[in-house]
């Protein structure tokens, strides 16, 4: 039906108002003669009741109905930056990011919406249009947060202009949807993902499950980790590293086994890859501590500002709702017993006999052993410290540390 002001005059609607202020009308009636609702009702009269001789029901157009010149060659602009990304074949861009591009605009004082985005797009010749997908589920499997955390590593050259690829590491709660954790690695090895780890259980608290696909760093896979064990060893016979850890820390882990599901866990990275690239393309970014900065503009974004399209809520608000009403499962972190510091629980492990000499061999190091029988088996656990380039190595023998070290890093063949 069509406005108001486009079926009465102005003197028409002042006249019924006028008629209801004395009483020989009923409000139903008035209503019914201009065929507006009841709230609307009671907007325009507390209008004519302010000044009933200045009362006027013409539209009042707040915004300019033209963008400016200047905003126009802003959307220009950004739109063929946004072209020749995608045009480039060194930078794995594929389509155009209006969403992004609306919010690089914003930063630059030009608010315009993503619709006008698309129609300058369209006449600039910068449009490709989405090739429709399938839809797969992406309901909330958990119930609390700390339920279920999804875990996985994405490696890709972040950005153009770097000369290696990065690893990026994130783990989301499924329930809040929340990222929990995000950083740039050199690469996806099983120290990196153990780092990750336990950064977001110092922080949070332990999960009750882990979410993880099936790379040779969380699952031993039969016929394709290790040839000679191939007619020994049946797939999840050999507990990985980062398998040792969860398992004393008491977290069970969960294998993402169909591309569907594996889809759910590396959603995320998506537009984290898109995002990321663009904008270290565009401002011409080469280290990782530059990218990570990047990073973590998309993380407040996402986390503080973004309305989530399965939750239909920001992730730090529904995260933040579920601790106010004790809906929680995480549990604090505490050091299982009997060991006496996290680097006995966040660590790479080995084993070693005890020889004739009470000495035990570590990837070409050859170590003394104090107070320990020969012919024992140790527990080994390893902390690269990249930084200083070391091994800071503690031994332990039925429940006691008996002996700690420090050595070169260089010769561990260990997947660091």
């Amino acid at each position: 039906m069509a406005q108001l002001h486009k079926r009465f005059l102005d003197k028409q609607v002042a006249f019924l108002f006028q008629t209801y202020a004395l009483g020989l009308m009923s409000r139903e009636e008035v209503q019914e003669a201009l065929d507006i609702s009841r709230a609307r009702f009671f907007v325009l009269w507390k209008e004519y009741r302010k000044d009933p001789e200045a009362f006027s029901i013409s539209y009042q157009r707040t915004t300019p109905r033209k963008i400016s010149l200047e905003a126009e060659a802003s959307i220009e602009r950004e739109l063929l930056r946004e072209k020749s990304l995608i045009e480039d074949p060194e930078i794995p861009i594929s389509g155009y990011n209006y969403s992004a591009l609306r919010d690089r605009l914003r930063k630059q004082g030009v608010g315009v919406s993503v619709n006008t985005i698309i129609d300058r797009a369209k006449k600039l010749g910068c449009h490709k249009p989405r090739r429709k997908k399938e839809a797969h589920d992406r309901e909330v499997l958990a119930a609390s947060i700390g339920a279920l955390i999804q875990h996985d590593g994405s490696t890709h050259r972040w950005t153009p202009f770097a000369k290696e690829k990065w690893t990026l590491i994130t783990s989301i709660d499924d329930y809040s949807r929340k990222i929990l954790f995000a950083d740039f690695f050199s690469g996806e090895t099983t120290w990196a993902h153990i780092q990750a780890t336990q950064t977001l259980i110092e922080t949070y608290g332990v999960p009750i499950r882990y979410y993880v696909d099936c790379l040779r760093v969380f699952r031993f896979i039969q016929g394709r980790d290790s040839f000679w064990r191939n007619h020994v060893l049946q797939t999840d016979d050999v507990e990985t590293q980062w398998g040792k850890m969860m398992s004393l820390l008491g977290v069970k882990v969960i294998f993402a086994l169909s591309p569907q599901a594996k889809g759910k866990v590396e959603r995320p990275y998506r537009w984290m890859q898109d995002r990321i690239i663009r904008t270290c393309a565009l401002e011409n970014i080469a280290e990782a501590a530059e990218a990570r900065e990047v990073l973590h503009e998309e993380l407040d974004r996402y986390n503080n500002h973004q309305v989530h399209s399965t939750t239909q809520e920001i992730p730090r608000i529904r995260f933040e709702k579920a601790i106010d009403e004790g809906n929680s499962l995480f549990r604090p972190f505490s050091i299982p017993e009997p060991f006496t510091s996290p680097d006995d629980v966040f660590c790479l492990r080995e084993k070693r006999m005890i020889n004739a000499y009470r000495r035990i061999s570590l990837f070409g190091h050859d170590i003394q052993v104090p107070n320990t029988p020969l012919r024992e088996y140790v527990d080994i656990h390893m902390v690269p410290n990249l930084e200083k380039n070391i091994m800071n190595i503690r031994i332990w023998w039925k429940e006691r540390m008996v002996h700690s070290l420090t050595l070169p890093l260089e010769g561990f063949r260990v997947h660091i």
